[in-house]
């Protein structure tokens, strides 16, 4: 079970021991007084490897000059996924290694002030990365869907040059041990296959996407500076309570500032020092979309550093987004700000036309007016984590977020030995470290449909759960099942269960009569099993738009519509008593793998890939203004009940 601290000494213990659990910041660079960055968003010189052996590349030190110089090379955008922007049929499959660079001219402040930090950042690069400056070895990561940084200033700062070259070489090939996890096949039968020819095979069910996918930048900090600020917070009746502690970089000999400040930039609580508690009266919460009249309220955490260097005074300043809010979980319940919780909303990918998994501005405000106009007030970042700027956007917004892990597809006994196991935790360490401020977030999953019968699964789950509360205890830990309640060796150690179900589709498919049935039994088996809350963590069915058919038939969007339907006639029995949330699989059509069973991608979006409605979108909408009208009723009814004062006069 879990649950908020309780108290104030409480709160800062788990402060405390979640500052020791993650050793260095992630802290999204932002400008301020003291700080600048430089996007490098545009178009990067370009080459896949296709030798036989995919390392030519390093064979001939292809990052020592540049790129041109060693050959042809492709205008390639960044963000975005390199297989769909070409008309190169190789290239969109292409497994191995591919070369990115971007010379960029920096200014002269950067290059000749020794006071200056200058700091390389790549969003994501999937999946494993080498990065050099200069042709200077300066980094690795592997991981195809969080951030990494190094602090590139001696390189930049050695001489009169103003300018640098950053060469990225980036791998996509996926192991049993990578997450998420592959295998690679080689075609040896020659009367078949050409010398040399391999598949990557997969088991998940989307397109391997790779490339630079998100925003790649320098910025900029002094010598000295705020390396990581970690954020809990709790409410003491009316008062908001912000425990912070903040990591510094660079001196022993420094002095902090801590101003919280409201959204009308009035400040409402201050303190002193790397360490303390900020009480705030009468303190507006985080409230989720549609739960709250004045949802998603963020203060702003100003931190000031002041130090003194060998050269004389330094300072830093960070500002923070803030929102104060509870989570806790019960036998029955979801809790937030100590009022029961509904998720209704989507799973999602991070996919779409051409860009494939690229960070996208307009595509990503589109996204969020529909989830707007759904009513939707939470989504799964299925099956691994989102862009930190879609983090932002839903605790701006309300949007609750169940923050995923890459653990999806593992299903071979390979994926459960001691380096599956270790490079899983150091993803959550990463996960954790990055939105681990995020009011959004208020529950991890460490992945999604695992094969959690096999005998190592209950080590696994169990070691890798337990991890990840110790890195944050104030969120509850689940993952996402398709498995038998009987046989999922994980369970016992999540807080809530996450069931994911395609009865009448996968299993009875095209019998809509027995989805009642079916899914009733399944959620009291799980509930009864380990007296637990439930999510509904997916349900749907495939449908092309526009294909229609009475009596439905599968693939139409009559069909899609009456399984949904169904589906929604036994969670409104059962959200009464233990499941807190259904959510659709999937927001948008999106691509897969090339297979028989797929045309075009998966089809099982409530939206097209291009976010055109299909007639389950305004099904979904009815019932999900709905569901948010029924929370709101109810919340008034307990403001009304706990203030002991009418309507009126709140």
């Amino acid at each position: 079970m879990a649950g908020r601290p309780a108290g104030f000494g409480a709160v800062l213990a788990l402060l405390g021991g979640c500052a020791l659990a993650l050793r260095g910041g992630m802290l999204y660079p932002r400008e301020s007084a003291s700080r600048e960055r430089r996007e490098l968003d545009g178009l990067w010189k370009f080459r896949a490897d296709f030798s036989e052996n995919r390392r030519r590349g390093f064979e001939q030190q292809w990052y020592r000059t540049p790129l041109r110089e060693s050959g042809p090379t492709l205008d390639m955008p960044v963000p975005s996924s390199f297989n769909d922007v070409g008309q190169d049929e190789q290239l969109r499959s292409f497994v191995g290694w591919v070369w990115y660079e971007r010379e960029v001219t920096l200014p002269q402040r950067w290059t000749q002030d020794p006071g200056t930090r200058v700091v390389l950042r790549i969003g994501s690069a999937h999946y494993y990365a080498i990065v050099w400056v200069n042709g200077v070895h300066v980094t690795e990561h592997e991981g195809g869907h969080l951030p990494f940084e190094v602090d590139i200033s001696k390189l930049v700062q050695t001489g009169p040059l103003s300018t640098c070259r950053i060469t990225i070489a980036i791998n996509n090939t996926l192991t049993p041990h990578t997450l998420p996890p592959g295998t690679i096949l080689y075609k040896t039968d020659t009367s078949k296959y050409p010398r040399g020819y391999f598949v990557q095979n997969t088991n998940f069910d989307f397109f391997n996407y790779a490339g630079l996918h998100r925003p790649v930048l320098l910025y900029t900090t002094p010598t000295t500076y705020i390396d990581d600020i970690t954020v809990i917070t709790d409410v003491d009746q009316n008062t908001g309570l912000v425990s912070y502690q903040i990591d510094v970089q660079g001196s022993e000999d420094f002095q902090l500032e801590v101003c919280l400040l409201d959204e009308e930039g009035q400040v409402v609580a201050r303190d002193v020092g790397s360490q303390g508690l900020l009480k705030v009266p009468d303190a507006h919460l985080w409230w989720p979309y549609l739960m709250h009249e004045r949802p998603a309220y963020l203060y702003s955490l100003e931190v000031r550093l002041t130090a003194q260097t060998a050269a004389g005074s330094v300072s830093d300043v960070y500002t923070l987004p803030v929102g104060i809010r509870t989570v806790a979980v019960t036998e029955s319940q979801f809790l937030i700000n100590g009022s029961p919780f509904y998720f209704h909303g989507v799973n999602k990918h991070e996919d779409a036309d051409v860009r494939g998994k690229g960070f996208d501005w307009p595509l990503l405000v589109k996204d969020f007016n529909l989830l707007l106009w759904l009513g939707a007030n939470a989504f799964r970042t299925s099956h691994y984590p989102y862009a930190e700027e879609v983090m932002q956007l839903c605790d701006q917004y309300g949007i609750v977020v169940i923050d995923e892990s890459p653990g999806v597809g593992i299903v071979l006994i390979q994926s459960y030995n001691n380096e599956s196991l270790q490079h899983h935790l150091e993803v959550m360490e990463e996960l954790v470290r990055r939105d681990k401020n995020h009011p959004a977030v208020v529950m991890w999953s460490v992945a999604n449909e695992p094969a959690s019968s096999l005998k190592p699964a209950g080590y696994y789950f169990k070691t890798l759960i337990a991890h990840t509360k110790a890195l944050d205890p104030t969120r509850p830990v689940t993952y996402v099942t398709n498995s038998n309640y009987e046989l999922d060796l994980g369970a016992p150690y999540v807080d809530v269960i996450c069931v994911n179900s395609y009865y009448s589709w996968y299993h009875d498919p095209g019998h809509l009569e027995v989805i009642q049935l079916q899914v009733a039994t399944e959620l009291e088996n799980w509930h009864r099993t380990y007296q637990k809350p439930v999510i509904q963590s997916e349900y749907g069915a495939d449908t092309i738009a526009g294909f229609h058919h009475d009596p439905p038939l599968m693939f139409t969007e009559e069909y899609q519509k009456s399984l949904l339907e169904q589906y929604h006639l036994v969670l409104d029995q059962k959200r009464k008593d233990y499941v807190v949330g259904e959510l659709i699989w999937n927001f948008a059509d999106f691509m897969t793998n090339q297979t028989p069973q797929r045309v075009m991608g998966n089809k099982k979006g409530i939206f097209t890939r291009q976010r055109q409605p299909k007639h389950a979108a305004f099904l979904l909408r009815d019932r999900y203004w709905k569901l948010a009208n029924e929370t709101r009723s109810q919340q008034w009814a307990l403001r009304v009940q706990g203030l002991g004062k009418s309507p009126c006069t709140l």
